[in-house]
């Protein structure tokens, strides 16, 4: 297929990944697309070759249609389509350097397809908690907030099974990135075997604080009190992502090596 090095970048709406986005194209090795006019300057909505988010339901809700999942023997990953979606996105990139990076959310569920489109990609993965991801993106969705940890958590696990068939994948979490954003920044650029930059961006601490606040409120109501909304099952998914929907507050963090 297409030889040119890419950098996917890929996690759910409002997991961090435009912040993260910004910070990684600011290397002079690196280019990205900035100032296109679409939404967050993604690749998804500068190509014509498959569909965005928002033709299988947008935020919170692409996951649940099964046609928004692209992976190596999807009928689109043919040469022709790599060469169509490099030759619309190159007009919004530096060709003298050496890697691209695009972000768009729904990679998430298609980084076997862009790999197969792009041999030589490189996928950075970020993760942030299931009821932070839910909260934030309800505005956009409408949805419950129930439906909104499902679609969070579907989405994770479906990554986990295509990780196993990427050949280079860095899997970080939203929270430690927050919370230590060089360290973080300093530990992708070893795995794109490139010199650090440093990071100047304003991080905001704390955001997940008013996401646990609402949580609260939301599950102490009458009917979420008569039907709970989270049990052993739900939480035991959420687990195995590094999170709990039942112990939030506290420290929780399990190893993500296997998913690296």
């Amino acid at each position: 297929m297409v030889n040119k090095s890419f950098i996917f970048l890929a996690g759910h709406h409002r997991s961090g990944t435009s912040l993260l986005h910004e910070i990684i194209r600011n290397h002079k090795d690196i280019s990205g697309m900035v100032d296109t006019g679409v939404p967050e300057d993604e690749g998804q909505h500068l190509q014509s070759v498959f569909k965005p988010a928002s033709e299988f339901g947008g935020a919170g809700k692409y996951i649940f249609d099964a046609n928004s999942y692209m992976n190596e023997s999807h009928e689109l990953a043919t040469e022709a389509s790599a060469q169509k979606i490099l030759e619309q996105w190159e007009s919004y990139l530096d060709s003298a350097c050496s890697h691209y990076i695009e972000k768009s959310p729904p990679n998430l569920i298609r980084t076997r397809f862009l790999q197969r489109l792009f041999p030589n990609s490189k996928f950075i993965v970020i993760l942030r908690h299931p009821l932070a991801v839910a909260f934030a993106t309800q505005k956009w969705s409408k949805s419950s907030i129930k439906s909104l940890i499902e679609h969070t958590l579907r989405g994770y696990e479906l990554f986990a099974e295509d990780s196993k068939y990427l050949q280079q994948c860095y899997v970080l979490q939203y929270e430690s990135f927050i919370a230590r954003p060089q360290i973080e920044v300093d530990k992708i650029f070893e795995f794109l075997d490139m010199e650090s930059i440093e990071v100047t961006h304003h991080i905001r601490q704390g955001i997940n604080e008013k996401y646990f606040n609402a949580w609260e409120k939301h599950k102490n109501k009458l009917w979420n009190k008569l039907i709970p909304p989270i049990n052993q099952k739900l939480e035991l998914r959420a687990n195995k992502f590094g999170y709990s929907l039942l112990d939030y507050r506290n420290e929780f963090a399990r190893s993500l090596s296997s998913l690296a």
